[in-house]
């Protein structure tokens, strides 16, 4: 007689990795997008109609007063 109640574990670990496994290909395989490159603090277009027109500026709010803080 075969041992049946492992079958189910079985099933379900080599689902989960296989499932990790395509995740894990799919974060590799994705392009990184180049923000703050050349210069500019939003991010260019590259292809398309608009390519070169830069897409929301990024700005970082500063305290005037830095010394109070301190």
């Amino acid at each position: 007689m075969t041992d049946k109640r492992h079958t189910k574990l079985i099933e379900t670990y080599g689902k989960e990795k296989a499932s990790k496994e395509k995740a894990s290909a799919l974060f590799k395989a994705r392009k990184e997008v180049s923000i703050n490159g050349n210069g500019t603090s939003g991010y260019v277009v590259k292809d398309g109609p608009h390519k070169g027109r830069v897409l929301g500026h990024f700005t970082q709010k500063y305290n005037k007063n830095l010394e109070e803080i301190k």
